[in-house]
């Protein structure tokens, strides 16, 4: 059985892997926790890790994974289980899979660098592209370089996750001069410089894959409550994915991939109501929690199926009314102290949040964090 295989969750510190640890939690799994540094010590205060270590890098916390639980397989005869929760671990679990790949199981597509090869940004959205989804006009160019035949207004955003800075290279330019000047403060060596649109909403999709990406569950769609320019929403509506389309365009994606693991997909939503692929998540996400409160743990059902070998047929739950979910301390800045709502009125809406990312009436010191450090989260 899964849960006698032991649980590591190696990520930064950030509310994304307190929803991972959170989720193994609550089906009777304590995990082990490899904390690299992050704002604060939100999921390593979660009451259920077994056993926490705290790293300054990835790479320090790729030691220790070697070095604490490297021989764990050989000693019990039963791999360990790897979760990740951010772009840069994942990257670098699939990097060293062939060093992995017999100690451990974890996020991967079977081939070392692979995950790698698609969080490149144009090769994932040529692919999606290949499976007949909607993609805007995008081209990949080196820094200060200006792409011929592009509509304005551009984005740029890094060609990999993993590469330059995440706020530093997102940039919207209305001419070539404002994109000239956007590359003095851009930090990647390549970049994506994408047509942009004003956009009505953002379509995400939580899930998992396995049997080399041919099995894929989409257990939830969440749709944002209201948009923020050049930032995630902190408030959304949750439920159940109807898109069959869209559902079938990514199993090929996934299988062509052969990913194995827990993703985010994202959309965005045309004012004309068109749909265009944004971009995948290899890892655990943010927005995964809300699926646990659904009904479906996505890193508890991956493993399962993992140690199955197949995925059951019976996962999916469909949410017969859709719910809300809320990033508290975001959500609180973002409506409350810049004037959109008083405090009464937030105090209703997070009382009827079925989800919320940080508190936890089971599990409340995260949320004794969150409180203490309210300012400086997101």
């Amino acid at each position: 059985m899964w849960k006698e295989h032991l649980c590591i969750v190696m990520a930064i510190e950030h509310y994304n892997p307190l929803g991972q640890i959170r989720s193994l939690g609550e089906a009777g799994v304590n995990p082990v926790y490899i904390a690299i540094k992050g704002r604060a010590k939100i999921a390593s205060s979660s009451k259920y890790i077994s056993k926490c270590h705290f790293v300054d890098t990835v790479e320090e916390g790729y030691q220790l994974l070697i070095e604490e639980y490297g021989n764990v397989y050989v000693e019990t005869g039963l791999k360990p289980f790897v979760f990740s929760s951010d772009d840069k671990g994942v990257g670098f679990l699939d990097l060293h899979y062939d060093e992995l790949k017999d100690k451990f199981i974890f996020f991967n597509a079977g081939k070392q660098g692979r995950i790698n090869e698609y969080m490149d940004k144009k090769n994932i959205l040529e692919l999606a592209k290949k499976y007949g989804l909607n993609v805007l006009e995008a081209k990949a160019c080196k820094k200060g370089e200006v792409p011929q035949g592009i509509e304005y207004p551009i984005i740029t955003k890094s060609i990999s996750p993993n590469v330059g800075g995440w706020k530093s290279d997102v940039h919207i330019c209305h001419s070539e001069k404002e994109l000239l000047e956007a590359y003095k403060e851009i930090d990647a060596p390549v970049v994506l410089v994408q047509k942009y649109i004003e956009k009505k909403n953002e379509y995400c999709m939580e899930g998992f894959a396995a049997n080399r990406g041919k099995d894929v569950l989409i257990a939830i769609v969440s749709t944002y409550d209201y948009l923020l320019p050049d930032y995630y929403s902190p408030y959304m509506t949750v439920r159940s994915m109807d898109d069959e389309y869209i559902r079938k365009a990514l199993q090929g994606m996934f299988a062509e991939i052969e990913f194995e693991g827990v993703f985010e997909v994202e959309f965005l939503i045309d004012q004309d109501g068109t749909y265009y692929f944004g971009e995948v998540n290899f890892r655990n996400s943010t927005w995964s929690y809300a699926s646990t409160v659904a009904g479906m743990p996505l890193p508890v059902l991956w493993a399962e199926t993992q140690e199955q070998g197949y995925m059951n047929e019976n996962l999916l739950v469909p949410i017969s009314e859709s719910f809300k979910a809320m990033v508290e301390p975001v959500d609180y800045a973002k409506r409350v102290k810049e004037g959109k709502i008083d405090i009464a009125e937030w105090l209703s809406a997070f009382k009827q949040a079925k989800c919320c990312y940080y508190y936890s009436v089971e599990d409340m010191d995260p949320w004794r964090v969150c409180v203490d450090n309210w300012d400086n989260l997101g």
